[in-house]
């Protein structure tokens, strides 16, 4: 009986369902699970913006966030020149990212 057991274990652990099994795992943990925490990241740091604070817009453009209006961040971009994004738009400043 145990012998049976054993090869019924190899005879699986070659099969293409044990295969394709493995490469489900392995992309879980070097794709999809990584991207889940910087997105969880990102999306703290949306909830946690406030006025003052520099950020730069998907579009490359650096400023401050001179307001927050639920979904609309109104950022600062030159003197006396305030633009409005999207909150989806907004991304820590590189000096933020080289802090943590």
């Amino acid at each position: 009986m145990n012998i049976f057991l054993q090869s019924a274990a190899a005879q699986f652990l070659g099969s293409p369902i044990f295969m394709f099994l493995l490469i489900i795992l392995i992309m879980y943990f070097m794709m999809i699970r990584p991207q889940r925490k910087r997105q969880k990241e990102i999306d703290n740091f949306r909830n946690g913006l406030q006025v003052g604070q520099e950020v730069v817009t998907s579009g490359g453009i650096y400023g401050k966030v001179k307001s927050i209006e639920g979904q609309v961040v109104n950022v600062e971009v030159a003197h006396g020149v305030v633009v409005r994004f999207d909150k989806s738009a907004i991304f820590a400043s590189s000096a933020q990212q080289e802090a943590k």
